[in-house]
Order: structure tokens, then C-alpha cells, then sequence
């Protein structure tokens, strides 16, 4: 008996340079985004009673694949089914605003442990080297990994 069936699902994010980008490709119907595959056209099976274990690097998808199976995200094309209850183990990001970008959320975070905003916009730049998500932490996290959330 099969447990999870996965068939071509992908997950595809759209990023943003700029926020008010989105309100200019709504006022003119261009597109004003870049794609980021976070899961793309993954097929696998698992029977009931079996295990599977998940490996990857920061940000290679895994924790959006598992949020694709347990029926917290949507795909954006293919098909995932689930023979019984899945349940998410794990939710990282508690306090963040998934709204606001990496950046946002740590000179945020920094201001809540009692840290002025002015002594984090100097330490950002250590805060960047250490998360090591690159140009994420100018993104909503919303689209982050979980590893990308407990590096930040």
C-alpha cells in the first residue's frame, strides 16, 4: 500500500526586486518577477510502514517539500497524495512577520532582545555573513527554508 505519492510536483515562488512591484505588474500586466523553483518536478513513492529521510542543502527545497505533503503549501503543478493523516512535526519562524524581509525581521528581532535598531543596522552585516542566504535576506520570508529561518 502506498502512504505518499508524489507525481511532477513543483513549487515555484516568484521574487521580487522591489514590493511595489507587484502593484506595478497588476496596474500594467507586465511582469515584473524573477522564478525560483524551490521543488521542482519531484516523483517518488512511499510505502506504508517504510521511512523516508530528506538531505539537502540550505535552501534546496526540503522543507517545502514536506510542507507540499503534509498540505500546508500548494503545488504549482503536479499532484501530491497521501494515503492518511500527515501532520507537520516542526514550525520555525515564530515571531517573524512573514511579510517583512530577512533584514526586517532581524533588526525586528535584535529591537525585541533589547538591542536599539541603530546597533543592528551596524551589525547587519555580520548577521548576512552568518544566515549566508545571500540576497534572500532582502525577500519576504515567507518564501524562506526552514533552514534559511534558523540560520536568520
Amino acid at each position: 500500500m502506498i502512504a505518499i505519492e508524489a507525481d511532477n510536483l513543483s513549487k515555484v515562488y516568484r521574487i521580487y526586486a522591489n514590493p511595489t512591484d507587484r502593484l506595478k505588474e497588476w496596474l500594467t500586466r507586465r511582469r515584473y518577477y524573477q522564478e525560483f523553483w524551490a521543488v521542482r518536478d519531484v516523483s517518488f513513492q512511499v510505502k506504508t510502514g517504510t521511512t523516508l529521510g530528506l538531505i539537502g542543502d540550505n535552501g534546496a527545497g526540503k522543507s517545502t517539500l514536506l510542507a507540499l505533503v503534509a498540505g500546508v503549501l500548494r503545488p504549482s503543478s503536479g499532484q501530491i497524495t497521501t494515503g492518511g493523516r500527515v501532520a507537520t512535526l516542526l514550525e520555525l519562524g515564530t515571531g517573524f512577520n512573514p511579510e517583512f524581509t530577512g533584514r526586517e525581521n532581524a533588526i525586528m528581532s535584535g529591537t525585541i532582545l533589547g538591542i536599539p535598531a541603530k546597533e543592528m543596522e551596524t551589525r547587519f552585516s555580520e548577521v548576512a555573513a552568518f544566515a549566508e542566504i545571500g540576497d534572500f535576506m532582502n525577500q519576504p520570508v515567507k518564501i524562506y527554508s526552514s533552514g534559511m529561518y534558523v540560520r536568520l
